[in-house]
């Protein structure tokens, strides 16, 4: 069977080529035609949603994975129309091919669909209520694959990173490597999460017997906060030969870092239904940066 892979280049996109390449022929898109290794791919532009059908009908895939999303948060603030055109439009027209055509499709969103004032992990079925407009668009992306009315796979998570890509673990090796002294915010709680983990855990959910529907909150298990991430990225990097020399931390308020896009203060998700309804054991944050580390050591 065909599975079709949107934002084949981001992120986790990149760790479904990987993790679904069992389940069949794995076919994937990019805005450009072109995937991170130079090789080509079939076109997809998110900003013109209307464009997509033909796509579709084209492929008939048997099912379909958007990762592809607008996930620039503080740009977000200032194109809003690129924004709900790239998450909740072109998440609304694949839905509704997909419902027409009996086919399922996985689609991610985002711990920004809350407000961030919780104490408690966020249940799938809390009370949404975005800051923002990236929030608020992938909310719309949401509630339109709901809409369709067809068989769907909605996966929220949070503070995605991986070896490869623009995140915040590469930002502070980065970073790490260049200066003896680094301020990280501390007051924002959540819980890093893989890429490979969220693929890998999809490809799971695919081959589950049971058919299921609905959302759920996929993220790694644990909590910390930016600081927290930031201390324990420097000792896994020195540990794994990665730096030579870690720098000091400083924590710092949400208030001393101004952005245009207001990040919610808690972001952790209650991932409990996930592990229950496909038997699968979320692993601790802390593992799955280990794993992301020794990646980056072993290249």
């Amino acid at each position: 069977m065909t599975v079709l892979v949107f934002g084949g280049n981001g992120q986790v996109g990149r760790e479904l080529l990987r993790a679904l390449a069992p389940l069949g022929t794995v076919v994937a898109t990019t805005r450009s035609g072109t995937l991170a290794d130079g090789s080509a791919c079939e076109v997809a532009d998110f900003d013109r949603p209307d464009s997509l059908p033909a796509l579709l009908d084209r492929l008939q895939p048997a099912v379909v994975v958007n990762a592809a999303a607008h996930t620039a948060v503080d740009r977000a603030e200032h194109e809003p129309e690129a924004a709900f055109r790239a998450n909740a439009q072109a998440p609304g027209v694949l839905a509704r091919w997909c419902a027409a055509h009996g086919v399922p499709l996985v689609h991610y969103s985002t711990d920004y669909v809350f407000d961030g004032q919780g104490g408690t992990p966020y249940r799938e079925d809390a009370p949404t209520a975005p800051l923002g407009v990236y929030g608020t668009s992938k909310r719309d992306g949401e509630d339109a694959v709901r809409a369709a009315g067809g068989r769907h796979l909605i996966f929220r998570t949070a503070w995605v990173y991986a070896a490869h890509g623009g995140n915040f673990l590469r930002t502070m090796l980065r970073l790490g490597a260049e200066r003896d002294q680094l301020r990280v915010v501390a007051d924002q709680i959540g819980t890093p999460t893989p890429a490979g983990l969220i693929a890998d855990v999809t490809a799971q959910a695919l081959r589950h017997p049971g058919g299921l529907s609905g959302t759920w909150h996929l993220t790694a298990s644990g909590q910390t906060s930016w600081h927290g991430f930031a201390e324990a990225i420097f000792a896994e990097a020195q540990a794994a030969g990665v730096l030579a020399k870690t720098p000091v931390v400083d924590a710092i308020a949400s208030s001393d870092y101004p952005t245009p896009a207001r990040r919610p203060a808690w972001s952790v998700l209650d991932n409990r239904r996930l592990q229950q309804d496909f038997g699968i054991v979320l692993p601790a944050w802390q593992d799955g940066l280990k794993r992301v580390m020794a990646e980056i050591a072993a290249t």
